[in-house]
């Protein structure tokens, strides 16, 4: 039996899932582990080829989703066939360099605690430390900040503490703490799907926790994707939908009312001044979506 799973989500992203498997080959031997590939319905038979190129691994497991159920719903569906009590979502982007993941799982120890997230850093140019934890949200702009990010690593965020929110590029936990918070809610299908969880968690009075004992490498760019019609889409819904979900009475309409002034008097004269109708129509899209579905 493993004493970790590994779950990672797939979407038409072979290469970059190719080294995260072998990076773990390579590196992690201080627990039994396995890994479960859950493919999101790449438009290839990426599943097959994992499964043809990590034969003489029994560590590897594949699964197919059969469609891209998103983020959260993909990593359910790899929960439900992992083997081991300690699970660690990790993306298929990211890889590591050091095996410190015995240390990781001891800190889990602590019945307090319920999750706990390895440093990250940048993989490409200087490597800058991406998450080093995250402050608390502000209760109605729902705004806060992310600890260390683009700091270069001096070692100036080389000590474990709690921290207020989960990073889901590398997130460990328990069984025990499904039981205690539930499950990762599949609304949101990208974007905000750990933020909403931390909140579960941490409602369960169990705390988060930054160990940089462990560092994990993303090879996320500092400016990718920050203009994609996709992202301004669910960012505008999910935002409004962790309000609806995080916020209640006043707090929520006033979350409620800042957002919508955002959104109509900031961001899409914005998008439309600089010749973004596309940005302007996904965030209005946004806005309709949530709205209109009533989400619960």
């Amino acid at each position: 039996m493993p004493e970790l799973s590994f779950i990672t989500i797939n979407y038409n992203g072979l290469s970059y899932t190719t080294a995260l498997l072998r990076s773990l080959q390579s590196v992690v031997t201080s627990v039994a582990w396995e890994v479960i590939v859950v493919d999101n319905g790449s438009t290839a038979d990426e599943a097959g080829e994992l499964r043809r190129l990590f034969s003489d691994d029994e560590r590897v497991n594949v699964v197919e989703a059969g469609a891209n159920l998103g983020f959260a719903a993909g990593n359910n569906l790899g929960i439900r066939s992992a083997k081991a009590d300690a699970l660690m979502l990790i993306n298929n982007d990211t890889f590591v360099e050091e095996d410190h993941f015995r240390q990781l799982l001891n800190r889990l120890e602590d019945s307090s605690i319920g999750a706990v997230c390895p440093k990250l850093r940048f993989a490409d140019g200087e490597r800058l430390i991406q998450y080093a934890g995250f402050t608390d949200l502000s209760a109605v702009t729902l705004r806060n900040s992310g600890i260390g990010c683009c700091e270069h690593d001096r070692g100036q965020y080389d000590t474990a503490c709690p921290t207020a929110f989960a990073h889901g590029a590398a997130l460990l936990f328990t069984r025990r703490t499904l039981a205690l918070a539930g499950w990762m809610t599949e609304q949101y299908f990208l974007y905000y799907e750990e933020m909403d969880w931390s909140m579960l968690i941490r409602r369960a009075h169990l705390q988060i926790w930054y160990d940089p004992v462990q560092t994990v490498f993303h090879r996320e760019s500092q400016t990718t994707g920050q203009n994609s019609p996709l992202r301004t889409f669910y960012m505008t819904r999910n935002r409004l939908l962790f309000a609806h979900r995080n916020r209640n009475g006043l707090t929520r309409l006033l979350c409620y009312a800042y957002l919508m002034a955002v959104y109509l008097l900031r961001d899409i004269p914005v998008h439309l001044l600089h010749l973004r109708p596309a940005l302007a129509w996904a965030t209005l899209r946004g806005i309709f979506a949530f709205f209109i579905r009533k989400p619960h």
